[in-house]
């Protein structure tokens, strides 16, 4: 089962990057798109759109996870956002951007960014979700069964 149910592996996943200018809120952002993705789902669900998801930056820096530093918060912190859609064809999603309901909303999140907008498909590499805990130790108890597959 893949983590994005219906997403094929063949499918394609676009990120917009979006940096709110100053006088605009989280809140401001929530909004328009909100409006934007609700549109996605009424008029393209049927037409590639398979899901998407909306994640800010939290301000936080893993340490752990991170080779650059040892930053105690992200300056972009309440202030970058990144769009990411799943579709079944780079094709699909760019007819989606064609569509007359689709624009004006589109525009209305743009006019947020100081940024600009360039939107980047990837194909997807790996997807997955977490064991449930009976997987996990089954996991664990073959890697001790069989050490040199680890």
């Amino acid at each position: 089962m893949s983590f994005i149910p219906n997403f094929d592996g063949d499918g394609v996943v676009t990120v917009n990057r979006v940096i709110l200018k100053p006088q605009f809120s989280v809140e401001d952002l929530e909004e328009r798109v909100a409006l934007l993705c609700e549109n996605v789902k009424t008029y393209h669900s049927d037409t590639g759109f398979v899901g998407g998801m909306v994640v800010l930056n939290s301000g936080q820096v893993s340490n752990e996870g991170s080779t650059i530093g040892q930053a105690v918060e992200n300056p972009l912190k309440e202030r970058e956002a990144l769009i990411i859609t799943f579709w079944r064809s780079f094709e699909e999603h760019e007819a989606s951007h064609r569509s007359a309901t689709f624009q004006p909303l589109f525009m209305n999140v743009l006019a947020l960014c100081e940024n600009g907008n360039e939107e980047i498909a990837y194909r997807m590499l790996w997807s997955g979700k977490a064991y449930s805990p009976a997987e996990a130790a089954e996991a664990r108890a073959a890697k001790e069964r069989y050490p040199q597959a680890a």
